[in-house]
Protein backbone atom coordinates (compact mmCIF):
# COMPACT_ATOMS: atom_id res chain seq x y z
CA UNK A 1 0.00 0.00 0.00
CA UNK A 2 1.19 3.51 -0.81
CA UNK A 3 1.14 5.71 2.27
CA UNK A 4 1.30 9.35 1.30
CA UNK A 5 4.17 8.63 -1.07
CA UNK A 6 6.36 7.38 1.77
CA UNK A 7 6.42 3.64 1.09
CA UNK A 8 4.39 0.46 0.82
CA UNK A 9 2.89 -2.01 3.24
CA UNK A 10 1.66 -5.47 2.35
CA UNK A 11 0.25 -8.56 3.97
CA UNK A 12 -0.85 -12.05 3.06
CA UNK A 13 -3.89 -13.99 4.29
CA UNK A 14 -3.75 -17.78 3.93
CA UNK A 15 -6.77 -19.93 3.41
CA UNK A 16 -7.92 -21.67 6.61
CA UNK A 17 -10.83 -23.66 5.24
CA UNK A 18 -13.19 -24.05 2.34
CA UNK A 19 -15.38 -21.19 3.53
CA UNK A 20 -12.50 -18.73 3.21
CA UNK A 21 -11.89 -18.03 -0.42
CA UNK A 22 -10.78 -15.05 -2.36
CA UNK A 23 -14.25 -14.93 -3.86
CA UNK A 24 -16.37 -15.08 -0.68
CA UNK A 25 -17.92 -12.23 1.29
CA UNK A 26 -15.79 -13.30 4.25
CA UNK A 27 -12.61 -12.72 2.32
CA UNK A 28 -13.85 -9.34 1.20
CA UNK A 29 -14.53 -8.42 4.83
CA UNK A 30 -10.98 -9.46 5.70
CA UNK A 31 -9.67 -7.18 3.00
CA UNK A 32 -11.90 -4.32 4.09
CA UNK A 33 -10.70 -4.74 7.67
CA UNK A 34 -7.12 -4.74 6.49
CA UNK A 35 -7.65 -1.52 4.60
CA UNK A 36 -9.30 0.15 7.58
CA UNK A 37 -6.50 -0.90 9.92
CA UNK A 38 -3.81 0.35 7.58
CA UNK A 39 -5.69 3.62 7.15
CA UNK A 40 -5.66 4.19 10.90
CA UNK A 41 -2.00 3.31 11.23
CA UNK A 42 -1.00 5.49 8.31
CA UNK A 43 -2.19 8.66 9.96
CA UNK A 44 -4.74 11.36 9.17
CA UNK A 45 -3.13 12.59 5.95
CA UNK A 46 -2.85 9.21 4.20
CA UNK A 47 -4.91 7.87 1.40
CA UNK A 48 -4.30 5.47 -1.43
CA UNK A 49 -4.67 1.81 -2.33
CA UNK A 50 -4.06 -1.31 -0.28
CA UNK A 51 -2.94 -4.38 -2.20
CA UNK A 52 -3.38 -7.75 -0.56
CA UNK A 53 -2.48 -11.24 -1.74
CA UNK A 54 -5.05 -13.88 -0.82
CA UNK A 55 -3.45 -17.32 -1.20
CA UNK A 56 -5.98 -19.89 -2.41
CA UNK A 57 -4.64 -23.32 -3.34
CA UNK A 58 -1.20 -21.77 -3.73
CA UNK A 59 -2.51 -19.47 -6.46
CA UNK A 60 -2.18 -15.83 -5.43
CA UNK A 61 -5.11 -13.58 -6.09
CA UNK A 62 -4.50 -9.88 -5.80
CA UNK A 63 -7.22 -7.68 -4.36
CA UNK A 64 -7.06 -3.94 -4.38
CA UNK A 65 -8.97 -1.85 -1.86
CA UNK A 66 -9.37 1.92 -1.92
CA UNK A 67 -8.57 3.52 1.40
CA UNK A 68 -10.89 6.39 2.27
CA UNK A 69 -9.31 9.73 2.95
CA UNK A 70 -9.92 10.29 6.67
CA UNK A 71 -10.17 14.06 6.10
CA UNK A 72 -12.91 13.59 3.55
CA UNK A 73 -10.98 15.08 0.64
CA UNK A 74 -12.31 14.38 -2.81
CA UNK A 75 -9.15 13.79 -4.84
CA UNK A 76 -10.96 14.56 -8.08
CA UNK A 77 -11.22 18.14 -6.83
CA UNK A 78 -8.18 20.33 -7.55
CA UNK A 79 -6.26 21.55 -4.56
CA UNK A 80 -7.18 25.10 -3.64
CA UNK A 81 -3.50 26.04 -3.61
CA UNK A 82 -3.30 25.23 -7.33
CA UNK A 83 -5.91 27.85 -8.20
CA UNK A 84 -4.72 31.01 -9.89
CA UNK A 85 -6.32 34.38 -10.47
CA UNK A 86 -7.48 33.09 -13.86
CA UNK A 87 -9.64 30.49 -12.08
CA UNK A 88 -11.51 33.08 -10.01
CA UNK A 89 -13.90 35.84 -10.94
CA UNK A 90 -15.03 38.59 -8.59
CA UNK A 91 -18.33 40.31 -9.30
CA UNK A 92 -19.96 43.16 -7.41
CA UNK A 93 -23.47 43.80 -6.15
CA UNK A 94 -24.36 47.41 -5.30
CA UNK A 95 -25.57 48.42 -1.86
CA UNK A 96 -27.95 51.34 -2.35
CA UNK A 97 -28.69 54.35 -0.15
CA UNK A 98 -32.45 54.31 0.43
CA UNK A 99 -32.63 58.09 0.76
CA UNK A 100 -30.94 58.95 -2.53
CA UNK A 101 -31.10 55.82 -4.68
CA UNK A 102 -27.35 56.12 -5.26
CA UNK A 103 -24.76 53.40 -4.77
CA UNK A 104 -23.28 53.58 -1.28
CA UNK A 105 -20.89 50.63 -1.66
CA UNK A 106 -20.38 47.36 -3.53
CA UNK A 107 -20.11 43.85 -2.11
CA UNK A 108 -17.45 41.63 -3.69
CA UNK A 109 -18.66 38.09 -4.49
CA UNK A 110 -16.43 35.30 -5.78
CA UNK A 111 -17.14 32.84 -8.59
CA UNK A 112 -14.83 29.99 -9.60
CA UNK A 113 -14.33 29.00 -13.22
CA UNK A 114 -13.65 25.35 -12.36
CA UNK A 115 -16.95 23.46 -12.72
CA UNK A 116 -16.46 21.35 -9.60
CA UNK A 117 -15.86 24.51 -7.52
CA UNK A 118 -18.30 26.83 -9.24
CA UNK A 119 -20.39 27.82 -6.21
CA UNK A 120 -18.88 29.78 -3.31
CA UNK A 121 -20.12 27.10 -0.92
CA UNK A 122 -18.25 24.34 -2.78
CA UNK A 123 -15.16 26.50 -3.11
CA UNK A 124 -14.90 27.30 0.60
CA UNK A 125 -15.96 23.84 1.73
CA UNK A 126 -12.95 22.37 -0.03
CA UNK A 127 -10.74 25.24 1.13
CA UNK A 128 -11.63 24.37 4.73
CA UNK A 129 -10.80 20.67 4.32
CA UNK A 130 -7.52 21.59 2.64
CA UNK A 131 -6.57 24.22 5.23
CA UNK A 132 -6.38 26.86 2.50
CA UNK A 133 -9.04 29.41 3.49
CA UNK A 134 -6.49 32.08 4.36
CA UNK A 135 -4.72 31.80 1.03
CA UNK A 136 -8.02 31.73 -0.88
CA UNK A 137 -9.35 34.78 0.94
CA UNK A 138 -6.16 36.71 0.19
CA UNK A 139 -6.40 35.81 -3.52
CA UNK A 140 -10.03 36.98 -3.64
CA UNK A 141 -9.12 40.30 -2.01
CA UNK A 142 -6.28 40.86 -4.46
CA UNK A 143 -8.64 40.37 -7.41
CA UNK A 144 -11.41 42.47 -5.85
CA UNK A 145 -9.25 45.47 -5.08
CA UNK A 146 -7.80 45.41 -8.60
CA UNK A 147 -11.31 45.63 -10.01
CA UNK A 148 -12.86 48.41 -7.96
CA UNK A 149 -12.13 52.05 -7.32
CA UNK A 150 -14.06 55.05 -6.13
CA UNK A 151 -16.46 53.15 -3.85
CA UNK A 152 -16.49 51.61 -0.39
CA UNK A 153 -16.20 47.82 -0.64
CA UNK A 154 -17.72 45.00 1.40
CA UNK A 155 -15.59 41.84 1.68
CA UNK A 156 -16.86 38.54 3.08
CA UNK A 157 -14.76 36.66 5.62
CA UNK A 158 -15.06 32.92 6.13
CA UNK A 159 -14.76 31.92 9.83
CA UNK A 160 -11.74 29.75 8.98
CA UNK A 161 -9.88 32.85 7.81
CA UNK A 162 -9.93 34.23 11.33
CA UNK A 163 -7.37 31.69 12.49
CA UNK A 164 -5.10 32.40 9.53
CA UNK A 165 -2.38 35.03 9.69
CA UNK A 166 -3.07 35.95 6.07
CA UNK A 167 -5.73 38.37 7.24
CA UNK A 168 -3.42 40.49 9.41
CA UNK A 169 -0.44 40.70 7.08
CA UNK A 170 0.63 44.32 6.53
CA UNK A 171 0.85 43.86 2.75
CA UNK A 172 -2.83 42.92 2.39
CA UNK A 173 -4.43 44.99 -0.40
CA UNK A 174 -7.16 46.25 1.92
CA UNK A 175 -4.44 48.21 3.76
CA UNK A 176 -3.86 50.35 0.67
CA UNK A 177 -7.39 51.04 -0.54
CA UNK A 178 -8.37 54.71 -0.58
CA UNK A 179 -12.02 54.19 0.34
CA UNK A 180 -13.71 52.52 3.34
CA UNK A 181 -13.38 48.74 3.61
CA UNK A 182 -16.08 46.71 5.37
CA UNK A 183 -15.35 43.15 6.49
CA UNK A 184 -18.44 40.96 6.77
CA UNK A 185 -18.69 38.23 9.40
CA UNK A 186 -21.87 36.22 9.76
CA UNK A 187 -23.98 36.40 12.87
CA UNK A 188 -23.37 32.68 13.49
CA UNK A 189 -19.58 33.11 13.23
CA UNK A 190 -19.70 36.07 15.58
CA UNK A 191 -21.44 33.87 18.14
CA UNK A 192 -19.54 30.59 17.73
CA UNK A 193 -16.09 32.16 17.38
CA UNK A 194 -16.62 35.30 19.40
CA UNK A 195 -13.22 35.62 21.07
CA UNK A 196 -11.41 34.88 17.83
CA UNK A 197 -13.62 37.31 15.90
CA UNK A 198 -13.09 40.05 18.44
CA UNK A 199 -9.32 39.65 18.71
CA UNK A 200 -8.57 39.26 14.99
CA UNK A 201 -10.96 41.96 13.84
CA UNK A 202 -9.63 44.39 16.42
CA UNK A 203 -6.11 43.77 15.10
CA UNK A 204 -7.24 44.25 11.51
CA UNK A 205 -9.11 47.44 12.40
CA UNK A 206 -6.00 48.85 14.03
CA UNK A 207 -3.75 47.88 11.11
CA UNK A 208 -5.96 48.76 8.16
CA UNK A 209 -8.69 51.01 9.54
CA UNK A 210 -11.44 48.69 8.28
CA UNK A 211 -15.00 48.50 9.56
CA UNK A 212 -16.84 45.43 10.83
CA UNK A 213 -20.15 44.27 9.36
CA UNK A 214 -22.37 41.69 11.05
CA UNK A 215 -23.93 39.77 8.16
CA UNK A 216 -27.10 37.65 8.09
CA UNK A 217 -28.44 39.20 11.29
CA UNK A 218 -31.62 37.37 12.25
CA UNK A 219 -30.61 34.07 10.63
CA UNK A 220 -29.13 32.56 13.80
CA UNK A 221 -29.53 32.69 17.55
CA UNK A 222 -26.68 34.93 18.58
CA UNK A 223 -26.48 36.83 21.82
CA UNK A 224 -27.06 40.51 21.15
CA UNK A 225 -24.43 41.37 23.74
CA UNK A 226 -21.78 39.60 21.66
CA UNK A 227 -22.83 41.42 18.53
CA UNK A 228 -22.61 44.69 20.45
CA UNK A 229 -19.11 43.86 21.70
CA UNK A 230 -17.86 43.55 18.11
CA UNK A 231 -18.82 47.22 17.59
CA UNK A 232 -20.04 46.79 14.01
CA UNK A 233 -20.37 49.81 11.75
CA UNK A 234 -23.01 48.02 9.67
CA UNK A 235 -25.58 45.34 10.47
CA UNK A 236 -27.02 43.46 7.50
CA UNK A 237 -30.49 42.03 8.07
CA UNK A 238 -30.93 38.52 6.73
CA UNK A 239 -33.37 37.92 3.92
CA UNK A 240 -35.49 35.81 6.27
CA UNK A 241 -36.38 39.04 8.12
CA UNK A 242 -37.01 40.99 4.95
CA UNK A 243 -38.88 38.68 2.56
CA UNK A 244 -42.58 39.52 2.62
CA UNK A 245 -42.17 42.23 5.27
CA UNK A 246 -44.80 44.30 3.48
CA UNK A 247 -47.41 41.69 4.45
CA UNK A 248 -46.16 40.98 7.99
CA UNK A 249 -46.84 43.80 10.45
CA UNK A 250 -45.16 42.05 13.39
CA UNK A 251 -42.01 41.43 11.37
CA UNK A 252 -41.99 45.08 10.36
CA UNK A 253 -42.21 46.14 14.01
CA UNK A 254 -39.23 43.88 14.79
CA UNK A 255 -37.17 45.45 12.00
CA UNK A 256 -38.07 48.97 13.19
CA UNK A 257 -36.83 48.14 16.70
CA UNK A 258 -33.63 46.57 15.36
CA UNK A 259 -32.95 49.70 13.30
CA UNK A 260 -33.44 51.96 16.32
CA UNK A 261 -31.19 49.76 18.45
CA UNK A 262 -28.44 49.80 15.82
CA UNK A 263 -28.66 53.56 15.47
CA UNK A 264 -28.28 54.02 19.21
CA UNK A 265 -25.18 51.80 19.05
CA UNK A 266 -23.71 53.78 16.17
CA UNK A 267 -24.40 51.24 13.43
CA UNK A 268 -26.33 51.56 10.19
CA UNK A 269 -28.53 48.86 8.68
CA UNK A 270 -28.62 47.11 5.29
CA UNK A 271 -31.65 45.08 4.18
CA UNK A 272 -30.48 42.11 2.10
CA UNK A 273 -32.34 40.10 -0.51
CA UNK A 274 -34.73 42.80 -1.75
CA UNK A 275 -36.62 41.31 -4.68
CA UNK A 276 -39.99 43.08 -4.61
CA UNK A 277 -40.95 46.74 -4.69
CA UNK A 278 -43.38 46.48 -1.78
CA UNK A 279 -40.64 45.07 0.45
CA UNK A 280 -38.31 47.88 -0.61
CA UNK A 281 -40.94 50.45 0.38
CA UNK A 282 -41.53 48.69 3.70
CA UNK A 283 -37.86 48.59 4.73
CA UNK A 284 -37.40 52.22 3.71
CA UNK A 285 -40.40 53.24 5.82
CA UNK A 286 -39.01 51.16 8.70
CA UNK A 287 -35.91 53.36 8.82
CA UNK A 288 -33.44 50.97 7.14
CA UNK A 289 -30.53 52.93 5.67
CA UNK A 290 -29.42 50.77 2.73
CA UNK A 291 -30.78 47.99 0.54
CA UNK A 292 -29.29 45.23 -1.58
CA UNK A 293 -30.97 42.70 -3.84
CA UNK A 294 -31.95 41.59 -7.32
CA UNK A 295 -34.66 44.25 -7.56
CA UNK A 296 -31.92 46.89 -7.59
CA UNK A 297 -29.04 45.12 -9.34
CA UNK A 298 -27.69 41.62 -9.86
CA UNK A 299 -24.02 40.85 -9.16
CA UNK A 300 -21.85 41.63 -12.16
CA UNK A 301 -18.55 43.02 -13.35
CA UNK A 302 -18.14 45.85 -14.15
CA UNK A 303 -20.26 47.13 -11.27
CA UNK A 304 -23.82 47.24 -12.62
CA UNK A 305 -26.03 50.30 -12.84
CA UNK A 306 -28.77 50.41 -10.21
CA UNK A 307 -32.36 50.11 -11.37
CA UNK A 308 -33.93 52.51 -8.90
CA UNK A 309 -37.73 52.05 -8.85
CA UNK A 310 -38.59 54.89 -6.45
CA UNK A 311 -39.02 58.57 -7.21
Amino acid sequence: MDIGGRGRLGTTVYRQGPEVSGHTPYAMRVIAGFAAAISKCAGPHSHGRAMMDVMDESVPKRWTCELPDPLGHDHHIPHIRTLTAADLQVVFQPIVDLKTGHIFAAEALVRCERPELRTPKALFTHAVTQYACGRLGRMIREIAFQRITGLPIFINLHPAELSSRWLVRPDDPMCFYDYPVYLEVTEVAAFEFFELCRDVLNEVKQRAGVHVVVDDFGAGYSSLSRIVDLEPAIVKLDQSLIAGICRKPRQRILVEHVVRLCEELGARVVAEGIEHLDDLLAVRDSGVHFAQGYLLARPAYPIPVVSWPLT
